[in-house]
């Protein structure tokens, strides 16, 4: 006969105490999968809902468990599937219900992820949460544009500012920005591309200062257009150009003539490709 034990009153009340809920605030990186962290996967694959944002790939969103619940919190311009007051709450409501949570966003969340002001709102609700960082958009962006952000000889300095402030405006620091021998990477700047252009040459910057606009960088689709703060809004007009965009000031975009390598290395990486298809009827052959 099989004797029956009782367990302590302390273990049973540990058995009926749910598992504390928890946030990961997650960068997904640029754009390119391969970018993301090791960190960042093992989460994603751990997680019980992930909260996602529009800029996230396809193929980062495929390293999800399928145990969890994803859900679409994507802002575009004039256009917010949820306001942010919104994603705060739905954060806070399933990290009380025990759930292990993701908040995923391009990028990085720190740096104009709005990751400050959730992490805020989710320590005032007592909420537990861990940052794993993400390869902001300016570090990936410029580097697969070929455009060093610093360099001995052209920028000691980088400045990263947003062209798309809370209350809608685009007012900067023009006087700091227009200092000379540094980079200016913007975020979100392209509706505003035209004034920021004017403005900075307006506060002491050549009009022939090099500026680029790379579109959709570190993925398949990215698209670079060229040129000075002289002309470069009516390029970039002209290329039809579509957000998400960067936009890079300074000295350091002339580089990108040489240092162009991510083009040849999507076109060397076909090439392979078509080569290997060719050859492997003869490889078949060989072998059979």
């Amino acid at each position: 006969m099989n004797a029956r034990v009782e367990l302590p009153p302390a273990v049973l009340r540990m058995a009926r105490v749910p598992r504390p809920g928890k946030v990961h605030l997650v960068g997904a990186g640029p754009g390119d999968p391969e970018l993301l962290t090791l960190k960042a996967a093992r989460v994603l694959g751990a997680a019980d809902v992930v909260v996602y944002d529009h800029l996230v790939s396809p193929q980062v969103l495929e390293l999800i468990g399928p145990q969890a619940r994803r859900i679409y919190a994507g802002k575009q311009r004039n256009h917010h599937t949820m306001k942010q007051e919104e994603i705060n709450a739905v954060l806070v409501r399933l990290a009380k219900q025990g759930r292990q949570v993701v908040r995923l966003k391009g990028g990085d969340p720190f740096i104009f992820g709005r990751g400050g002001e959730e992490m805020q709102e989710l320590v005032a609700a007592g909420v537990c949460v861990e940052v794993v960082p993400g390869i902001t958009a300016a570090c990936g962006v410029s580097a697969y544009a070929g455009i060093p952000l610093t360099h001995r000889d052209h920028a000691q300095s980088c400045t990263f500012v947003t062209g798309h402030l809370k209350d809608g405006s685009a007012e900067l620091d023009w006087a700091g920005l227009a200092r000379p021998r540094q980079t200016i990477v913007i975020y979100m700047g392209l509706s505003a591309l035209a004034q920021i252009c004017a403005r900075l040459v307006e506060h002491g910057m050549a009009p022939g200062m090099p500026a680029a606009v790379v579109q959709q960088g570190t993925t398949p689709h990215q698209r670079v257009v060229s040129g000075t703060l002289a002309d470069l809004a009516q390029r970039v007009e002209a290329a039809g150009l579509e957000s998400p965009c960067l936009t890079i000031v300074g000295e350091v975009v002339r580089l990108r003539e040489s240092l162009d390598w991510y083009i040849a290395a999507e076109q060397g990486a076909a090439a392979t490709g078509a080569n290997a298809s060719t050859a492997q009827p003869e490889l078949s052959a060989a072998f059979a």
